[in-house]
């Protein structure tokens, strides 16, 4: 209840920072102020935005399949607010410390899926069918590639635990039992310092991040970034919600608060990926100074288990490490011109696809290998 009732509240705070942040951005990006009239600079317009579409009448189309239509947007939000369940989010607060937290989480998040298609066909609507049947066939082959994205970190950690997959990248690394006959604890080397006998849980910091210790990981967490773009409908692959082409997509009916539940969903789950990102490839709440030279900055700046300042700072640096990878995504919406659909099929199925299958043959090698 503790980990449901943090989530809620920092997903409903975030959404609020997120959206004008993005228009602050936006605008940057395209040499103009944006927001400006409510509050300082604007800070206001969004917290103004989200009172008027609490006020707005919620509108049920004539046509509609009145049942269907209504509980659509329930189900996307549900769907992404439990994949937080088992996000670690400190060292000590997770809500579920399932041992296949990965699956759970890869599976709980595809349900979002019906809800799309109950949203698009319960609206009676030609633009809204259309947009949902495009953001079904996007998600379900963009599923591919970030399965196997993920699949490349579960096989290099010998783990399915988030929270395992976590502290695996930091100092206070568990390293794993080997066999009885072979005895004792593995080391965990990092590739070039292996020769120097450095254990790089010692050192911790960056050295011991995924993407640093298995280096091709770097290419894994480009297509794990640029497939999650995909999930989550944002440009250039926003296509299912084509103003130009389907006026608003699946959720072109609706308005005020189940419009405003949609658009969490969609804020909710750039945050969800990009903090799967991070614990995935970025050391999740270990810090990234490391313990070289007489100055330990690994130990002061990442906090034991179990105290208070440990859970202060693994929460700062999982999400500073998650608002740079949703700054990244922000900057390539207002960057790069939306795709065609043969183009965002080609690029998943010819693409990221097969190079994903090859970088999850080279990482069971790798882990093999030693």
């Amino acid at each position: 209840m503790l980990a449901f009732l943090v989530f809620l509240n920092f997903l409903l705070g975030y959404m609020i920072l997120a959206v004008y942040a993005e228009r602050k951005v936006s605008a940057f990006i395209q040499d103009r102020l944006g927001p400006m009239e409510i509050g300082p600079y604007g800070i206001g317009q969004t917290v103004a935005d989200l009172v008027k579409l609490l006020q707005k009448e919620d509108i049920v189309p004539a046509q509609a399949d009145a049942w269907t239509f209504r509980a659509a947007p329930l189900v996307i939000f549900t769907a992404v607010f439990a994949g937080f369940a088992v996000m670690p989010l400190t060292p000590d607060l997770q809500g579920s410390g399932a041992a296949v937290g990965v699956f759970y989480l890869l599976a709980i998040i595809s349900v979002d899926i019906i809800g799309l298609l109950m949203a698009g066909w319960s609206s009676n609507n030609k633009y809204s069918l259309l947009g949902a049947m495009r953001s079904v066939a996007q998600i379900i082959s963009y599923e591919v590639p970030v399965a196997l994205s993920v699949l490349c970190v579960a096989v290099f950690c010998h783990s399915l635990d988030l929270q395992e997959i976590s502290f695996q990248q930091g100092i206070y690394a568990k390293a794993p039992r080997l066999s009885a006959a072979e005895g004792g604890e593995t080391v965990n080397y990092l590739f070039g310092l292996r020769a120097l006998g450095i254990d790089v849980t010692e050192v911790g910091g960056i050295l011991a991040w995924n993407i640093v210790r298995m280096p091709l990981f770097a290419v894994v967490y480009v297509i794990f970034f640029i497939a999650t773009l995909a999930e989550c409908n944002r440009a250039p692959f926003d296509i299912p919600e084509a103003e130009s082409e389907l006026v608003g997509g699946f959720h072109t009916e609706y308005s005020g608060f189940r419009w405003a539940m949609l658009f969490l969903a969609e804020y909710g789950m750039m945050l969800l990926v990009s903090l799967l990102g991070a614990v995935l490839f970025l050391g999740s709440w270990n810090t990234p100074l490391p313990n070289i030279g007489p100055v330990k900055l690994a130990d002061w700046t990442s906090g034991a288990p179990g105290t208070v300042y440990g859970n202060v700072t693994g929460a700062f640096w999982l999400i500073a490490k998650a608002f740079g990878a949703i700054f990244v995504q922000m900057w390539v919406r207002w960057t790069y011109p939306r795709l065609r659909v043969d183009q965002l099929m080609y690029l998943c199925w010819k693409v990221l696809t097969p190079a994903a299958l090859v970088l999850l043959f080279v990482s069971a090698v790798w882990r093999l290998l030693g």
